[in-house]
């Protein structure tokens, strides 16, 4: 690794395609090119409260680079791009808000209520439904059994984002959001495609600690009153750390049967 290029490891391949990244890691990644960024710079006492990510194509299990600009600068509103290369093409571009930080505790409220802490919970192996090395490499302990579109879990893992760097909490967080997608399957993987195409992230509050919590749901879209198709779903998460809720997240989803296979013709 250089101080843009990185080159992922088996525990970065996917869950729809092992041969391919897993978004999940690239996200944390990228936030954390941004922290890097930012540290080569004076102070601005500026936080980041929304990143969005638009997936453009394939993730290839090979070397990124991550460019990161400033495209409207401000002195309590500032908009970051970031954009990762694979193989000299963009893969994905994020653009990131930050704001001014403020002491906003005699106002606070609104949001919902915590989750059940982890350290009781039992784990559940995600490789049971999914394949890929990042799946493999997580620990994932649901508050109750999950079931079809409907789960809350915390999810964390052992392994560093970036080996022998120490990275903020934000983007080791931002590492495990995008799993929300797989936690709450509507449909057997095996029978339907369901991935999704982008990831925002809106923060009330920076989230700390080693756990990500995921408060899922996810929904397709259905054919109904005059609507004949759709080929949509919405995975939509509260977003938690060990003290509570942080914000909320979302993902498009492009849903599509798994294609046919064509049995094999019958020996002779």
């Amino acid at each position: 690794m250089d101080a843009r290029r990185y080159k992922p490891t088996a525990h970065t391949s996917g869950a729809w395609d092992p041969d391919e990244a897993h978004f999940s890691p690239l996200g944390g990644l990228i936030v954390h090119a941004i922290d890097r960024y930012l540290a080569g710079r004076p102070d601005s006492g500026l936080v980041l409260s929304r990143i969005s990510f638009d997936i453009l194509g394939r993730l290839a299990l090979d070397e990124c680079e991550i460019r990161v600009e400033t495209i409207r600068p401000g002195r309590t509103i500032e908009l970051l791009e970031a954009v990762a290369l694979i193989a000299g093409r963009p893969v994905v571009r994020a653009r990131a808000w930050l704001l001014a930080a403020q002491d906003t505790g005699a106002v606070a409220g609104g949001a919902p209520a915590p989750l059940a802490p982890p350290d009781r919970l039992a784990s559940w192996p995600l490789s049971g439904v999914w394949p890929g090395g990042y799946i493999a490499s997580l620990d994932v302990r649901p508050l109750a059994a999950p079931r079809p579109g409907r789960t809350a879990a915390w999810i964390s893992t052992d392994l560093d984002l970036v080996a022998g760097h120490r990275c903020s909490p934000l983007a080791s967080y931002v590492t495990l959001v995008d799993t929300a997608n797989g936690i709450a399957v509507r449909q057997p993987p095996t029978a339907w495609m369901f991935p999704n195409v982008d990831l925002t992230l809106h923060l009330h509050r920076t989230p700390e600690g080693r756990w990500t919590g995921l408060d899922t749901t996810v929904t397709f879209g259905a054919a109904g009153q005059g609507v004949t198709t759709t080929g949509q779903g919405v995975t939509t998460t509260v977003l938690h750390d060990i003290h509570g809720p942080v914000g909320h997240a979302q993902q498009i989803l492009t849903v599509r049967p798994q294609p046919a296979t064509t049995p094999p013709e019958p020996q002779r």
